[in-house]
């Protein structure tokens, strides 16, 4: 029986080994719900990641949804992750809208920037659709999600 109570402790701690830590005292189902209802559609992805590696500590969205490659609005594709990837080492804040369809009748908004009063994380955020609103926008949004469940500090 010890054997099996020490394995299962090994196996606790190696799980909580690989859980991420930047987000402690926050509820990351209360994140996702505030997130879900300042933002929340099936074409959202939000990552939140580590300044400087850039590592995703937490993720919004699908799989499908947030590895999509998608117009990035200057001319070039990318996906949400190279944008959680260019905040992390630079930490400017992108705001940015553009067509994400032919026709126009589809578009793409990316918000992204360092979370505020949390030096060690930032954020990256892409929807698209036919009634996305814009980047600056999205991030506003976001702003607010973050402060209810108490990422941001106040």
């Amino acid at each position: 029986m010890s054997g099996r109570l020490a394995l299962a402790a090994a196996l606790a701690l190696s799980l909580s080994a690989c859980s991420p830590s930047a987000l402690k005292g926050v509820d990351t189902g209360a994140l996702d719900a505030a997130i879900n209802a300042t933002i929340g559609d099936p074409g959202t992805c939000v990552l939140i990641g580590e300044a400087g590696s850039g590592d995703t500590v937490h993720r919004f969205g699908s799989n499908v949804t947030c590895g999509r490659v998608l117009p990035a609005c200057d001319g070039a594709t990318r996906t949400l992750e190279d944008l959680l990837n260019i905040t992390a080492k630079g930490r400017q804040a992108v705001n940015a809208s553009c067509a994400s369809s032919p026709d126009g009748g589809r578009t793409v908004a990316w918000a992204a920037g360092p979370i505020e009063t949390r030096d060690e994380l930032v954020y990256a955020a892409a929807m698209e659709g036919p009634n996305t609103p814009p980047g600056v926008v999205i991030a506003d949004k976001l702003k607010t999600a973050f402060e209810k469940v108490g990422l941001i500090r106040r």
